[in-house]
């Protein structure tokens, strides 16, 4: 049993545009809750996430079972580059994997890269069962041959976000609430965030947009672009519920350090306001995902999605941007970012 903690064995969770060796997805599945009534209608955006990915790097893809696997074949099959998908028997309820997938940590030494297994209680117990989503990065360290880690605390992926040199952004709406840690304070949750992330810097914002059942990921909100620059989601309409959450985060960012200096910011536009069965949606242009070679950004056939790519084409000069309609991906209540989780690449 490892009774040292990741940081004290030189460990490190590596920033997002970092070299992966591989993306792990983990398949939706039909009889599951994410997309209710339009599961066929999610396909297109999926097919087409991994279509992108696969021009990138591997692409890990956790099914079921046989039957499982074939039906992800169905719709990825025609896709050119099969040789760079590769199907996983690790069962999932949900196909959220940034959320309950593993989090690799790497380090020079050997073994250079380990897992690290959050508890993992569907944000809050909401969305029973979620037993299988639970074991998923001991599953893959298992099948990998990694070391593992147990914090013994709950946490999703989507609710941290790290610059890769000591530095961690999230939101006291999601970590500190009662739904997830109960008995620890913020001083025991930023303990364990250095501890095995090996972070030094905890900032944090405030309150997530309306509609996201995650009370608040980071990912919906602002994302590192480099080690000193954040991009965050503003909103204009002053009338709009997420006006205020959010123009309260800016005024946090513009007084945060970084090593010292102040962050570069740089800010996304909103979409319009998505309403689906009388629910707001949680549609925001952070949730991208940064890959080798291309970022997989959300758009919603929204006047704003024209600005939206081209400020993250800034932001990743070197890789190509590719907006995919996520207008059905949506009504599942998250994209890209949250369907994806990066395997860092290692020496």
């Amino acid at each position: 049993m490892i009774t040292e903690t990741p940081a004290q064995l030189g460990y490190r969770m590596p920033a997002e545009w970092e070299p992966h060796s591989a993306t792990w997805l983990s398949w939706p599945r039909r009889e599951g809750i994410s997309f209710p009534d339009s599961f066929d209608r999610v396909l297109p955006a999926l097919r087409e996430m991994v279509g992108a990915l696969t021009d990138s790097e591997p692409v890990c893809i956790n099914v079921v079972n046989g039957a499982h696997e074939a039906e992800a074949r169905a719709v990825l099959d025609e896709l050119p580059r099969q040789e760079c998908i590769t199907y996983y028997e690790i069962p999932t309820n949900e196909p959220w994997c940034r959320d309950h997938g593993p989090i690799f940590l790497t380090r020079d030494a050997d073994p250079k890269l380990a897992v690290v297994d959050w508890d993992y209680n569907a944000w809050g117990n909401k969305y029973p069962p979620f037993e299988l989503d639970e074991v998923v990065p001991t599953r893959v360290a298992e099948l990998l041959k990694l070391p593992v880690f147990y914090p013994k605390m709950i946490l999703e992926g989507g609710s941290i976000e790290v610059n890769g040199s000591g530095t961690l952004l999230t939101s006291e709406s999601c970590l500190l609430n009662k739904n997830r840690n109960p008995k620890l304070s913020r001083d025991e949750i930023e303990q364990r965030l250095r501890d095995f992330l090996g972070t030094n810097e905890i900032l944090w914002l405030g309150d997530g947009i309306e509609g996201d059942d995650t009370d608040g990921h980071i990912d919906d909100l602002a994302r590192f672009v480099s080690e000193t620059k954040v991009v965050t989601v503003i909103e204009e309409n002053a009338a709009d519920p997420n006006y205020k959450p959010l123009q309260e985060n800016l005024a946090r960012l513009s007084k945060m350090k970084v090593n010292g200096h102040g962050i570069e910011l740089t800010t996304l536009p909103m979409p319009k306001k998505i309403v689906r069965e009388g629910m707001r949606l949680p549609a925001s242009y952070a949730n991208f995902y940064i890959a080798n070679k291309v970022v997989l950004v959300p758009t919603f056939a929204d006047p704003a999605d024209k600005m939206a790519l081209s400020v993250v084409e800034k932001c990743f000069p070197t890789r190509r941007v590719v907006g995919i309609d996520c207008r059905e991906l949506i009504w599942g209540l998250g994209t890209f970012h949250c369907l994806t989780q990066q395997q860092p690449a290692v020496e």
